[in-house]
């Protein structure tokens, strides 16, 4: 699941990011594309049954602009993430009690979130490197649709 607004410049990373795999050809994975209300997801997600859900997010880490990391759920916290309305963290929770999913988060260090711009070029370069990941794991490491 990407989240972010488009219209903000780098937060809008996650939502590029998924709109950017949901071309990709995979029967076993299923992308959404959260926005800024990605809450509004939950009942998609549960209907899914999914075995691991990857979030993709602008996170600030201090970081230099393009950084990704893994952020733990314990370290949501320390972090500020994104834009939008409903804490990451409650999305989380409410996940991880509704599903049996493995549920992580991929933070990407923005560097702009003003109105009006555009992703900057560090964080369209984390981008493809993420796509690439993606890629690469689909192609080389068969998820089965087993959970």
């Amino acid at each position: 699941m990407g989240i972010g607004n488009e219209i903000r410049g780098d937060d809008g990373l996650g939502s590029v990011l998924a709109q950017e795999l949901s071309n990709l050809e995979d029967n076993n994975i299923t992308i959404f594309d959260g926005k800024t209300v990605p809450e509004n997801f939950t009942g998609a997600i549960k209907r899914e049954n999914p075995s691991h859900i990857i979030i993709l997010d602008a996170v600030e880490m201090d970081e230099p602009p393009g950084h990704v990391k893994l952020v733990f759920k314990e370290e949501i916290a320390n972090y500020s993430i994104s834009t939008h309305a409903m804490p990451l963290s409650f999305l989380i929770n409410y996940l991880e009690t509704t599903t049996s999913a493995k549920i992580m988060l991929m933070g990407i260090q923005p560097k702009n979130m003003d109105l009006i711009d555009k992703i900057s070029p560090e964080i369209q370069e984390s981008l493809n490197k993420v796509l690439e990941l993606f890629k690469y794991t689909l192609e080389n490491f068969k998820i089965s649709n087993s959970r």
